[in-house]
Formats: C-alpha cells, structure tokens, sequence
C-alpha cells in the first residue's frame, strides 16, 4: 500500500440517548449503540491500526475490536469531543427550552457565539488537528481507525477540505457513521458500513 488511509468511526448511541456529551461526561454505549458500532465494522479486517479517544463511548469498542482484529489500539487524549460547558447533559430541545436565542446564536456562528464554559472552537481544532497529523505521520501508509466523536470527525474533515471553523457544524455525522479519509490524495468517502 502507497497510500495512508484514515477510517473515522463516531461513536453509538450512549446510554441516555442524545444529549450534549462533550468531554466531561462519560456515557458509556447503549446496548443499540454496540449493534451500531458491530454491524458498521462489520468482518472488515483490513486495520492495521486503532486510535480512539478515551471516553469511554469509543475506548470500550476500540478494545473489544482491537482483541477481536490482533491489532493495537492507541488512546489519545487529543481526540476527545469539544467541551460544551452549560450544554452538556442537555438534550437539543432542553437547550432551546433554556435559550432558544443562545442555540440560534451557536448554530449562526460556532466560532464566536459559545455558550458558558465552551472550549474554544479555534483550541479545539488545533488539539484534533495536530493528533490528526501525528497520526498521519506515524502510521503512513497504513490503513487507521480512528475511534472518535463527531465534533472530532468534523474537525478532521474540515482540516482535509480547507473549510473554515465556521462550517464545521453543517457537517452532519451520525452514530457509528463513516468517513474515510485518503491523506494522501486527499479524497473523502462517506460509507454507510465497511464492506468485508
């Protein structure tokens, strides 16, 4: 293989279903999160390496495949979800119920418009962005899994398409979907499941 190829995984659903997790909540996945996670890897065993954040949402899948596979899994700190301070614990509708102007104001302009306690949308970036490239650089010309959360995956696909920070959530990633990233053409493939 010549090329290095990146497959982001987001999470299943946790246990509470959809909320605000950001990093300072730890959910675990649901029973319906795991059979999201299975049949999105599927018998896809061509990995040679996992990264995952640490939550607990995708370190747990990333061990159990990386057993399954034979494969090592690495844990980096750097790809845990942004921080969403006020925001986390609530559902989009609890959020809106709170301040219907605060979420428009957010979901208007992510950048500059962060509710209390937000991590910096720019830092956050930054932060997914250098493990991104570690990542590249490290395991060049291997194909990686990387285990993550959405802000993560958009983050990366944002960085891969020169998109700017304010784009980032009009990138939609749902539970247990797929990106796969070719660093070195550049090119990016969203895939319902990995075929085996």
């Amino acid at each position: 293989m010549t090329d290095t190829i990146i497959d982001l995984i987001r999470h299943g659903e946790p246990k509470g279903g959809s909320k605000y997790r950001g990093h300072n909540i730890d959910d675990p996945l649901s029973e319906k999160g795991w059979q999201q996670m299975w049949d999105a890897v599927g018998e896809y065993n061509q990995w040679q390496q996992i990264v995952s954040s640490p939550m607990l949402r995708c370190k747990e899948f990333s061990e159990q495949l990386s057993t399954k596979l034979q494969i090592s899994t690495k844990i980096l700190t750097d790809l845990q979800e942004v921080g969403f301070g006020s925001w986390e614990g609530l559902t989009r509708e609890q959020v809106k119920n709170k301040s219907l102007q605060e979420y428009t104001d957010f979901y208007n302009d992510p950048v500059n418009k962060r509710a209390a306690g937000f991590e910096d949308l720019n830092e956050f970036i930054d932060r997914v962005t250098s493990s991104l490239h570690s990542i590249n650089q490290d395991y060049s010309k291997k194909r990686i899994l990387v285990v993550a959360h959405a802000g993560v995956i958009r983050a990366i696909l944002a960085d891969v398409l020169k998109a700017p920070p304010s784009a980032l959530y009009k990138i939609k990633i749902e539970n247990a979907g797929i990106s796969r990233v070719n660093m070195t053409t550049g090119e990016i493939i969203f895939i319902n499941r990995i075929f085996s």
